[in-house]
């Protein structure tokens, strides 16, 4: 039998690998399963967005390769919105990446800028893409614990010296997976200012932009003077327009930073099908029209969880951003356990914050991805194993 690569022992599990299996068996046993662990809503996409693929998919010109180009009206579409949004001007060819999806983006970019010797900051609990790309591409990875007393951020004095002065990349996400934390600007501005003075590549995952609540509204990593000299900025269509399933997002950074992602990127994908992102343009050219309607089902779903988990005796803060809520458990309570039970007993599914990393230990995470009578009776059967 030939032997896996040694990078690949060092692979953690991956949090939802066993989800879907065990979802199977459960429903084949009759079991009433309310599955709140996938950030993955049960919400239509955009109208537009589904004509422009049913109308790209008669068209063969857009089953063609895409290669690294792809379909350039993705790319310009993608530009006017950065300069809408956030007021920042990328050009279309070169400061812009399409992806199949932020997730191998953000793994494949490890492998241009991580070897053996150097480190990668990864919050934990975090994304598993981080920590996967860092891991597959030899390099090592701190894990930064994401506790309350930081407010979820990552404090870069926390760091021990000989660490920070071998990190190369320094991954962050806010609005954040799976705390839904929310970073301040004077605190961008330092992570900007020092990632600048070490030379370390930021890595701004911005998947949960447009997923905001009560009047905030989450930056881009490029409103910080400076953030172009080191920074690159990933965007999804997945949670924005309810297209997970899609697997269509974008990068966005400086022709050189975008130059080493695109080289990588020739040798492992031929692009994402063209067809998808001529939906993505209708999905993007739909964002002033179709956010603001998406996001009164999910703030609806945000304000039923809370009141719900906080009646069946959880201590639950209201988050302004994400699709996520991050509930502390009792002293002593294992997170694996309790979502362990709660599936076998009661047939909901949570993610335990252990699952993220151990940095996430204490806590278990709640996707608010369904209609406030699931999710009120989601939190009864859970007051019931808390």
């Amino acid at each position: 039998m030939p032997r896996p690569s040694t990078n690949l022992d060092r692979l953690p599990p991956y949090p939802l690998a066993h989800i879907p299996a065990k979802k199977r068996e459960l429903l084949k046993r009759g079991v009433d399963v309310i599955d709140l662990g996938a950030g993955d809503a049960d919400l239509a996409p955009p109208a537009a967005a589904v004509e422009a693929l049913a109308t790209a998919a008669r068209d063969p010109a857009f089953g063609r390769y895409g290669f690294g180009l792809g379909h350039v009206p993705f790319r310009e579409a993608i530009s006017a919105w950065m300069q809408r949004r956030f007021g920042q001007r990328f050009d279309p060819l070169s400061e812009i990446v399409p992806l199949i999806g932020s997730k191998e983006g953000i793994a494949h970019l490890a492998f241009g800028y991580l070897q053996p010797g150097d480190v990668a900051i990864v919050p934990e609990p975090g994304y598993m893409a981080y920590a996967g790309g860092t891991l597959l591409s030899g390099a090592e990875v701190y894990s930064y614990a994401l506790r309350p007393r930081t407010n979820f951020l990552v404090d870069l004095d926390d760091v021990p010296p000989d660490i920070l002065e071998r990190t190369r990349v320094l991954f962050l996400n806010y609005p954040n997976n799976p705390t839904a934390a929310i970073a301040p600007v004077d605190y961008l501005t330092d992570i900007v200012r020092r990632c600048r003075e070490r030379n370390i590549l930021l890595v701004y995952d911005n998947a949960y932009s447009e997923m905001a609540f009560d009047g905030y509204v989450p930056p881009s990593i490029f409103e910080i003077e400076g953030a172009r000299d080191i920074a690159i900025e990933f965007h999804s269509l997945s949670k924005t327009y309810n297209m997970t399933g899609w697997r269509c997002g974008w990068a966005a950074a400086n022709k050189a930073i975008c130059g080493t992602l695109t080289r990588i990127k020739s040798f492992v994908d031929t692009g994402a099908y063209m067809g998808i992102q001529s939906a993505g343009v209708a999905a993007i050219e739909s964002w002033e029209s179709f956010l603001p309607g998406n996001l009164a089902v999910f703030k609806e779903r945000r304000d039923a969880a809370v009141a719900a988990f906080r009646e069946a005796g959880f201590a639950c803060e209201s988050p302004r951003a994400t699709m996520y809520l991050w509930i502390p458990l009792p002293d002593g309570v294992p997170s694996a356990g309790f979502a362990e039970r709660l599936m076998e007993e009661q047939g909901v599914i949570v993610l335990p914050g252990s699952a993220f990393g151990s940095g996430g230990e204490g806590f278990f995470r709640v996707s608010f991805i369904t209609s406030p009578d699931r999710l009120r009776e989601a939190a009864r059967r859970a007051g019931g194993i808390g």
